[in-house]
């Protein structure tokens, strides 16, 4: 069987080379061989022998349903990577760019902060005009004067150690002020306050709060700078064992701005300076300074009531143990003290104490 086959594949190449030999085998007519055919081709390896480059073998029909369909989904890939749209390329900021943004910006901020602090300063400078225009009115009304009268009232004079100079206080003038003019003005005046070696020399007011006349003027009108004005709480008839007065402490050294001098050595070495005389409500009075000194802003200096006198001497040595200097001033239980108060800068406060020596009835 197999001797037969093998001839019969002889013959039949025989057949292929003598066709390819005579040009009877064309591209045209591939002559077509089957599958089965195919094979036994490979097995004899005679097909290196035909000479022929394209051999149709039959395919069938789900092989060539699947080339085509292969085909058409390449195509369509194809297509659709050709179609989606290109990606626009971000453009980068050059370094250059930044910095010039970066130094207009600053540019901006710094002409906007000029603009706004050359409106407060021109807004600072008409307040203290105004300031100044109103004190002037009121020391052109009103009359001050020195006074040593009869009825006089020296307090603990029998408790003083000989050598403390309050001795020396004792026999200074106090003040006398006519009310008049400046109730015609402000019905809220009720007195006047000097403190020597500073610009200290008002006259101050008193209403229903402590915070109208941080923005009015002695006239009533608004103005930043302010005015003198004594605690609210305090009653200006029958002084308490703390009166309490505030006002701004301006650059200019008005209103308060002067008690930053205190804490000058020149200031401290003057011992007439360590006085303050005050005119409340027909009232003169002479005090003794105890305690300056300067401290984060607080309020635990300015209660004006106390339950006991072992509560205020307390209170009292608190206060004299922060004061930047030692004064030889006595302080008793008994005593009644004045207190002013002021802004040493944002965010601290300038602070007098001084206790009362001598009064009028």
């Amino acid at each position: 069987m197999d001797n037969e086959r093998e001839k019969e594949n002889l013959t039949r190449t025989k057949k292929y080379k003598s066709l390819a030999s005579n040009n009877e085998v064309k591209k045209e007519k591939t002559p077509i061989i089957s599958i089965q055919e195919f094979k036994n081709l490979n097995e004899t390896k005679d097909l290196i022998d035909l000479g022929i480059d394209d051999l149709n073998i039959e395919k069938t029909k789900s092989q060539k349903i699947l080339e085509e369909e292969q085909i058409k989904m390449y195509k369509q890939k194809k297509n659709t990577v050709n179609k989606e749209p290109k990606k626009k390329k971000k453009r980068k900021l050059k370094k250059g760019t930044i910095f010039n943004a970066l130094i207009i910006i600053c540019i901006i901020g710094a002409i906007g902060v000029f603009i706004y602090s050359s409106i407060d300063i021109y807004k600072w400078h008409e307040d203290n005009k105004q300031i100044e225009k109103i004190t002037d009115e009121i020391n052109e009304k009103v009359n001050i004067t020195d006074i040593n009268p009869d009825d006089e009232v020296v307090v603990n004079e029998n408790d003083e150690p000989k050598e403390n100079p309050y001795w020396d206080y004792i026999k200074m003038s106090m003040i006398d002020v006519n009310m008049e003019e400046l109730k015609a003005t402000n019905t809220d005046a009720i007195g006047w306050i000097q403190v020597n070696g500073t610009n200290i020399n008002y006259p101050f007011v008193q209403t229903d709060n402590n915070d109208y006349y941080l923005t009015h003027a002695f006239n009533k009108s608004y103005n930043n700078a302010g005015w003198v004005f004594l605690d609210y709480r305090n009653d200006p008839n029958d002084l308490d064992r703390n009166t309490v007065i505030y006002a701004h402490g301006r650059w200019d050294k008005t209103m308060f701005g002067s008690l930053k001098n205190l804490l000058n050595s020149n200031w401290y070495n003057n011992l007439d300076n360590h006085v303050i005389k005050v005119y409340i409500n027909g009232k003169s009075t002479l005090w003794q300074v105890f305690s300056v000194y300067h401290l984060p802003t607080t309020n635990d200096y300015i209660q004006v009531a106390f339950n006991s006198d072992d509560t205020f001497k307390q209170f009292v040595d608190m206060l004299q143990a922060r004061s930047y200097y030692k004064f030889n001033t006595t302080v008793s239980a008994t005593d009644k003290i004045i207190t002013l108060s002021t802004c040493y800068n944002d965010n601290e406060k300038m602070v007098m104490h001084a206790k009362l020596i001598k009064y009028t009835n």
